[in-house]
């Protein structure tokens, strides 16, 4: 089929052409089927593949919401790869990478592979993803936290707390609360982007906004926080604060990809789902609010999603800037649409230079 063809059977979300080609976002780095029921890109953001491994291979990752490798023709890697994953998914006991090499007869070199052509992600990410999922739904939906541990398969309390500071950036009894009693440092340093102030609690950072001049920034937080106890950092913790100014100047000039920096993460149930959502996604990409809501198992939930992303009170850190409208517009942002467009366009041409 020709490029044109294919974009109108697109255009038509024509199931017949399901096993023929799939086309990918470059906006949003997904690649879809012809019939997928999202809202339709721009013309000039698609490109055409013709196997789920050659968009894989392009850096795309599978739309969770038509789920093109579940509908693709009678290829055995696919095949193999989707047993593995039901596999994974199915085992009460999480399975390690060597069960998962043993079930599909391949060394870890080849299964690593087969799971970055099609998923971008290794086995390993994999698994650790249905870990995390389980403990988010164990908490939420358990009596007590000592129920979520059993719920989750997790088998002792330790695992569960060994998990929490990254997976939920509080401790799993505070994340069930919605965080009480804060004390909270702060200070404000100079960035690319502008001013910034860090505000942090003993467990991380709980605050990083934006802004014009001190001032604002200050009222900001005591307009968050108005039930908390602000203090200006203290001397003892300032090369914490120094290090931390370090890492995020070096991530927003493209020199530190990876910005691990200890978070203390509060807001409701549903707000922490998709915050800690926002830190899985790859630097360098952007999903669509839609395929976000699918990716937490809510996908009629776009508007609160949106609105999670409007109320998220860390930025860069917790990446909302990674979230884009189904059509390749940039949406909205809580710091303006020139910091979420000069974000993006940072990571892309630094992922650009890693892969040359």
């Amino acid at each position: 089929m020709r490029d044109e063809e294919m974009w109108q059977a697109v255009q038509r979300r024509d199931h017949g052409a399901d096993r023929r080609f799939v086309y990918g976002v470059v906006t949003t780095g997904v690649y879809c089927r012809p019939s997928c029921a999202a809202r339709q890109p721009l013309r000039d953001n698609v490109r055409f593949f013709a196997t789920p491994a050659q968009a894989g291979e392009a850096g795309l990752r599978p739309c969770k919401r038509c789920r093109p490798l579940e509908h693709w023709q009678n290829d055995p890697e696919v095949a193999l790869l989707l047993d593995l994953c039901r596999f994974v998914d199915a085992q009460a006991e999480l399975p390690g990478v060597a069960a998962l090499s043993e079930r599909s007869g391949k060394d870890a070199f080849q299964l690593n592979r087969l799971f970055q052509r099609y998923l971008t992600i290794t086995p390993g990410d994999y698994i650790e993803s249905v870990r995390l999922r389980r403990i988010k739904h164990a908490l939420r939906d358990s009596t007590s936290v000592t129920d979520a541990v059993y719920d989750a398969g997790l088998g002792s309390s330790r695992g569960l707390y060994e998990r929490a500071p990254r997976s939920l950036g509080m401790t799993p009894r505070q994340y069930r609360r919605g965080g009480e009693g804060l004390d909270i440092s702060y200070a404000i340093g100079d960035t690319p982007l502008g001013p910034v102030c860090i505000g942090a609690t003993d467990r991380g950072i709980c605050y990083l906004q934006f802004g014009e001049d001190r001032e604002a920034l200050l009222a900001q937080l005591a307009a968050e926080y108005p039930q908390a106890r602000l203090a200006p950092m203290t001397a003892q913790a300032q090369p914490a604060f120094d290090a931390w100014m370090q890492a995020l100047n070096a991530h927003l000039d493209g020199r530190q990809p990876s910005l691990d920096l200890p978070l203390d993460i509060r807001g409701t149930a549903f707000q922490v789902r998709v915050w800690n959502y926002l830190r899985s996604i790859p630097y360098g990409e952007v999903v669509s609010y839609g395929e976000a809501a699918a990716a937490i198992d809510a996908p009629r939930a776009t508007r609160a999603l949106a609105s999670a992303c409007a109320k998220n009170r860390i930025a860069v850190l917790v990446p909302c800037h990674r979230v884009i409208r189904g059509d390749g517009d940039l949406g909205g942002y809580r710091w303006g649409i020139p910091r979420k467009r000069a974000l993006i366009d940072v990571e892309r041409r630094a992922t650009r230079q890693r892969d040359r």
